[in-house]
């Protein structure tokens, strides 16, 4: 049984650090908006803010972005296109 929590413990870390990398490797590439630049965005109907935030955190969280949904980051490929095509999609997981 401790040899079996070591390797989760060690698959836990080792995810951790790929997804690290291909957050800072994919961050240089993805466009920012300041919050002004996304309120007017929200106000005019032309984005869509999905709240990539573990369930947990998303349910305790006092602060969230107003009209904002919460969608799985692991289910991508369920809620993807379920989203207009005309509309920036803005996803956030502060």
């Amino acid at each position: 049984m401790k040899g079996m929590a070591s390797t989760c413990v060690t698959m836990a870390l080792t995810m951790a650090l790929v997804f690290a990398l291909f957050t800072a490797t994919l961050s240089a590439d993805v466009a920012r908006m300041t919050k002004d630049e996304l309120k007017t965005l929200i106000e005019k109907g032309q984005v869509n803010v999905v709240d990539v935030r573990s369930g947990r955190d998303w349910k305790s969280s006092e602060y969230k972005i107003h009209k904002a949904v919460r969608e799985d980051p692991s289910q991508v490929a369920s809620w993807a296109n379920k989203y207009a095509k005309d509309k920036a999609l803005v996803l956030y997981c502060a």
